[in-house]
């Protein structure tokens, strides 16, 4: 049954679990220093397949050395969770699209979060994490 995840046995249970991940509002190269580009570039080089979905830079068409897909939708494939990097009253309008890809987990990173979203998501029995750093919690827990 899925749930809000916001305890350590299962945000670990999560992070080990770990194979595909799509990040929703990821960074280009050129903004390496904020947590929406480093963070994926940590997951990747911890051998985790990051699927970068850009919110901007429309003539972007890699990121990290993968291809770039413009919604969730368009990823061909099952994905194991869809890490978060968007304000917090913006993620409702990635509801829709969310739903229909229905990732096992959707991640909000840290300082996002967004109840309402949160629970139309479990409803739909996808697990939720928000307001913590996938990277923070990967290397607390994926050893």
């Amino acid at each position: 049954m899925a749930r809000i995840i916001d305890d350590e046995a299962g945000i670990a249970q999560v992070v080990k679990n770990l194979h595909r991940v799509a990040v929703l509002g990821i960074k280009t190269e050129a903004q390496r220093d904020q947590a929406a580009y480093y963070v994926p570039a940590y997951l990747a080089q911890a051998g985790v397949e990051v699927v970068p979905v850009p919110v901007y830079y429309p003539e972007v068409t890699e990121i990290l050395g993968k291809p770039v897909f413009r919604k969730l939708t368009d990823i061909p494939g099952a994905l194991d969770l869809v890490d978060v990097f968007r304000r917090p009253a913006d993620v409702a309008g990635h509801l829709e699209e969310l739903l229909a890809k229905k990732p096992k987990v959707v991640w909000m990173q840290l300082g996002i979060s967004n109840d309402e979203v949160a629970q139309k998501l479990v409803a739909a029995g996808i697990d939720v994490v928000q307001d913590r750093c996938l990277m923070v919690e990967h290397r607390r827990h994926a050893r």
